[in-house]
């Protein structure tokens, strides 16, 4: 909400950003476990496991390994710092190039919003707010703060939790009583 604003002021209202993202974490919740629930009444009244014997929702081997791709990658650049090598880091340039698409010039990318000779800055000076376009890139704000490695390691550590937490919750239903679907 602070790096990527989906409304134009949303990136000052702290308060706003704090009770949107805990209105949808609970909803999300809420639906999730609603969900999980009711896939553990399914597998433990009406899945027969006879039918589907060589079926991969048995197999529960993805749980292990939701954490590599990101563990990897923060292995991955600290080994490239520590032997001298930090351009062989995996970079965040994508998050960087997706920004200055929208308008983020500070990064040096020419594309979209951001190259001051194309149709879309051109168009986007005369509708919505007058002047907005050079509000993203004025410093003194917060509407679209400059991405950096901290903010590539925080994504992806609430990705891993999220993630993690389905699998946990995918892996109590397939566990269920009454259930065959994982060996004991």
């Amino acid at each position: 909400m602070y790096s990527l604003p989906a409304y134009a002021f949303i990136a000052q209202d702290f308060t706003t950003q704090a009770a949107l993202y805990t209105h949808h974490q609970y909803i999300a919740g809420f639906i999730m476990k609603g969900a999980f629930a009711h896939g553990a009444i399914f597998f433990i009244r009406d899945y027969n496991p006879e039918q589907n014997e060589d079926n991969c929702i048995g197999k529960n081997l993805g749980q292990p390994f939701s954490g590599v791709p990101y563990f990897g990658t923060l292995f991955h650049n600290d080994v490239m710092l520590a032997f001298g090598t930090p351009e062989k880091q995996i970079l965040i340039e994508p998050t960087q190039w997706i920004q200055s698409a929208h308008d983020k010039t500070s990064y040096g990318f020419d594309v979209l919003l951001s190259s001051t000779n194309g149709p879309a800055f051109n168009a986007g000076q005369s509708i919505w707010l007058p002047g907005w376009l050079n509000v993203i890139n004025d410093n003194s704000n917060s509407l679209f703060l400059t991405i950096g490695p901290g903010d590539f390691l925080v994504h992806h550590a609430i990705a891993l939790g999220l993630h993690t937490t389905t699998l946990i919750l995918v892996k109590g239903d397939l566990d269920a009583r009454g259930s065959k679907l994982i060996a004991r």
